[in-house]
């Protein structure tokens, strides 16, 4: 495997990687280090918006607005070599408008003064071959490790911050177990699917550790499209904000997405690629359902694993709307409100078809049908504000 060595870049690729998984992006960035490439996850916040607003169409959705802004800002800002920069952006492929990301990015480039920047695109579909990135084995057997230890910090310390006797304890535990976990993507040590499950019960029990006040708080489950769902630029500091309103958030692991997407999009493949495409999600539900139960073991929170919470959603979704996040959207409301988290925040950009179609078009029949549960449908765009987005959840906190 590929030893990552981080301070060695003057001889690859600069690969600037746009902002989408708080949680994922400190284990998965290592995913993408080759003998070709060095990934940068982009951090630059300021005025991103209005800069994507210069070069994006504002009927576009809000993802791409943030993604292509904060693209363009940073090759403003001088730091990289544009000879040797590409921008990579993931795309799933299918009737979603973020499958037109990469064109629209060309041509934002192109009128930004940047012609000469390569886009690649991250699929599994075949969509652009000729600039899809190549993924080597060793780079997806890093990304297995980061997807699920993702996955396991971002639960666990949604579940214990808002309940710690002593601020910044869960951080410092999180911060911790980020630096051990890094060390090990970046020498390719502890590597193996022993190890991965062992760390599940080492992490949750840490995390078992820190002292809570016993309080209890709201729990509020966040739904909805990937990017705003995962990504504080997108849903507006989400999580930061329940907190300070004195609940607690839940937001479903990425691994239920990666899930989903074998289980929707990939079904129709040739035989060959079927199959393995099969294997490899009995596989990933294997380590999920690890995780949950050493989540469970330790007294903390989660849905049922893929397959379970596909089989709780029949009837009340449609496995036929599979765009986008598409069911899966409807499938964690569902989830959530049958297992204990029945107020539900459900984020999207305006105007995103799978979501207000598969998502939003729902959530009255959910109501109805689950007469316990509650959601909330919030809807972010560059010409929103927070202030309309905080005061719609705070509908949602004050409902008794």
């Amino acid at each position: 495997m590929y030893r990552i060595q981080e301070g060695k870049d003057r001889e690859k690729n600069i690969l600037l990687i746009p902002a989408m998984l708080d949680a994922h992006f400190p284990l998965l960035q290592y995913a993408f280090y080759s003998k070709n490439y060095h990934p940068i996850i982009l951090e630059n916040e300021d005025n991103i918006t209005d800069m994507g607003l210069r070069y994006v169409h504002n009927d576009m959705c809000y993802p791409s607005i943030l993604c292509i802004g904060q693209m363009l800002s940073a090759l403003q800002s001088g730091k990289y070599d544009l000879s040797r920069t590409r921008l990579l952006m993931p795309s799933a492929g299918d009737g979603c408008r973020g499958s037109n990301y990469t064109s629209l990015l060309r041509k934002a480039l192109k009128n930004a003064g940047f012609p000469q920047v390569k886009v690649l695109s991250l699929n599994v579909k075949g969509v652009e071959r000729e600039n899809q990135m190549k993924l080597e084995p060793g780079m997806v057997w890093r990304a297995l490790f980061g997807l699920f230890h993702g996955d396991m910090l971002m639960l666990l310390l949604q579940q214990v911050r808002p309940y710690e006797k002593v601020s910044g304890t869960a951080q410092a535990c999180w911060k911790h177990w980020v630096r051990v976990l890094s060390e090990d993507l970046r020498t390719g040590r502890n590597l193996t699917l022993r190890s991965l499950k062992r760390n599940f019960l080492r992490i949750a029990e840490d995390f078992s550790k820190i002292e809570r006040t016993g309080k209890t708080k709201q729990r509020i489950g966040i739904v909805g499209e990937l990017y705003i769902k995962y990504c504080h630029l997108g849903n507006w500091d989400m999580v930061r904000f329940l907190e300070e309103e004195g609940c607690e958030s839940y937001t479903n692991g990425l691994s239920w997405y990666t899930l989903y997407y074998i289980d929707s999009h990939l079904r129709d493949s040739r035989r060959l690629e079927k199959a393995g495409y099969r294997l490899v999600g009995a596989v990933l539900e294997r380590l999920q359902k690890k995780m949950i139960q050493a989540l469970r073991r330790f007294g903390f929170y989660s849905l049922e694993p893929f397959s379970i919470l596909k089989e709780e959603a029949k009837g009340y979704v449609s496995y036929s709307t599979q765009t986008g996040d598409g069911w899966l959207i409807g499938a964690e409301a569902v989830g959530c409100i049958k297992h204990g988290c029945r107020k539900v925040a459900a984020v999207q950009p305006f105007g995103c078809l799978p979501n207000h179609v598969c998502g939003k078009g729902i959530y009255s029949s959910l109501c109805k049908r689950l007469p316990d549960g509650l959601i909330v449908s919030v809807d972010v765009d560059s010409s929103g504000s927070r202030l309309n987005v905080y005061n719609r959840v705070k509908m949602l906190l004050d409902f008794r």
